[in-house]
């Protein structure tokens, strides 16, 4: 039963995820640079950009393991180290944040204007963040009653799927 379910869930789940990183991102992406100057939004694309790069981790992962669950065949070792050599980029690419912020600030003239695209920034840089903890350290999203029993059960949020899959080296 518990396979057939996640076979389901991550039937659809899967798709959802690769969705946002190929084309709901993208277009906000593209939507910002259309209507706002790159001068004006550099520090938002930046955290846009941050997403789709860990949205797309993530539908890369979410599709393994449905091949894993329908005995579909993949190359595991490759794909663990990869996860892993993509654990450090993201980690690499967080601790660019606030140089882009200083970036954009500089493009600014150092002025904050009222009408500036910065709290969109940090909102996107922080939801990047979020979505690297989600996948690489703790289950951040609670989406099922699983989740909401096991949260009100510790107190804690889970343990990552992919941490457990990294640190254990196999999916």
């Amino acid at each position: 039963m518990q396979k057939a379910y996640l076979i389901k869930r991550l039937s659809w789940y899967y798709p959802l995820e690769r969705f946002h990183a190929w084309v709901t991102f993208p277009v906000i992406t593209v939507a910002v640079l259309i209507r706002h100057s790159i001068s004006n939004s550099v520090f938002l694309v930046y955290g846009l950009l941050l997403i789709i790069f860990i949205l797309f981790q993530g539908q890369h992962y979410w599709k393994l393991k449905l091949f894993r669950l329908t005995n579909r065949d993949f190359n595991q070792s490759n794909n663990l180290s990869l996860f892993g050599r993509l654990k450090k980029i993201n980690a690499i690419l967080i601790g660019f944040i606030p140089l882009a912020m200083l970036v954009q600030l500089y493009l600014w003239g150092w002025v904050i204007k009222s009408e500036s695209l910065l709290i969109w920034g940090l909102l996107a840089c922080l939801f990047g963040i979020l979505e690297h903890i989600n996948y690489y350290y703790r289950q951040l999203s609670i989406d099922n009653k699983a989740d909401v029993d096991y949260f009100v059960r510790t107190r804690k949020f889970k343990v990552a799927s992919l941490a457990k899959d990294l640190r254990e080296g196999e999916f």
